[in-house]
């Protein structure tokens, strides 16, 4: 077996068990996860692909083509963000519709820590302050 041959079993194994990581992990290891196929590949709802560093959580099922990359199909693909569903507290990000900051998810912003007093905040600290708490300790 030829060296090209071997890293390519591993490279099936490693993603095999990427897929049993949590969404804090797997953000920190976006690299472990398959890139983007927009060529016919069938996904799965929950499935995690990268693109461009990015990784992205499958929302419905579908079989990829040319024009439904994760960025162009938000119904498709929500990012996964620093501060949701338990991942490590990171700088906030603009969510899109498809993926809000949930009640108890933290965020740093304009250098301060604060946690989402709602579901479905798509909202910025200072654009909603009400649906946001800052956290001192």
């Amino acid at each position: 077996m030829s060296i090209v041959e071997r890293a390519r079993e591993l490279r099936k194994t490693i993603e095999s068990l990427a897929e049993a990581m949590d969404d804090s992990t797997a953000l920190d290891n976006a690299e472990l996860f398959p890139h983007f196929d927009p060529d016919g590949h069938s996904y799965s709802v929950g499935d995690r692909v990268c693109k461009d560093g990015v990784l992205y959580k499958v929302l419905q099922a579908h079989t990829s083509q040319p024009g439904w990359a994760p960025e162009d199909a938000p119904a498709l693909f929500a990012e996964i963000l620093p501060g949701q569903d338990g991942t490590e507290i990171g700088e906030w990000v603009q969510p899109d519709s498809t993926n809000p900051y949930s009640k108890g998810d933290r965020v740093i912003f304009e250098g301060k820590t604060y946690e989402s007093l709602i579901d479905g905040n798509v909202w910025s600290p200072s654009a909603y302050p009400a649906g946001w708490k800052e956290v001192t300790s």
